[in-house]
């Protein structure tokens, strides 16, 4: 496993609790390069905000600690 891909799994892990806390979680799907597929599932999974969630939560928290250039996507 490429080093890129190991900060961004140690910091998904840091992130998991927050979900969990609300019912949630998520999977990792893939992880290629900087683009990062991702399934919420639980509470998260259904949420309306599931999408803000992805891009103004999980992938800002990523681009500042690991790379500004990552991209995440919703499976």
């Amino acid at each position: 496993m490429e080093e890129l891909e190991q900060k961004i799994r140690a910091v998904l892990d840091e992130i998991r609790p927050s979900l969990q806390a609300d019912g949630g979680d998520l999977e990792i799907v893939k992880i290629e390069g900087k683009n990062v597929l991702l399934t919420l599932t639980g509470h998260c999974g259904t949420c309306p905000y599931a999408q803000m969630t992805l891009k103004n939560g999980i992938e800002e928290i990523l681009r500042n600690k690991v790379d500004p250039e990552i991209v995440v996507e919703k499976n």
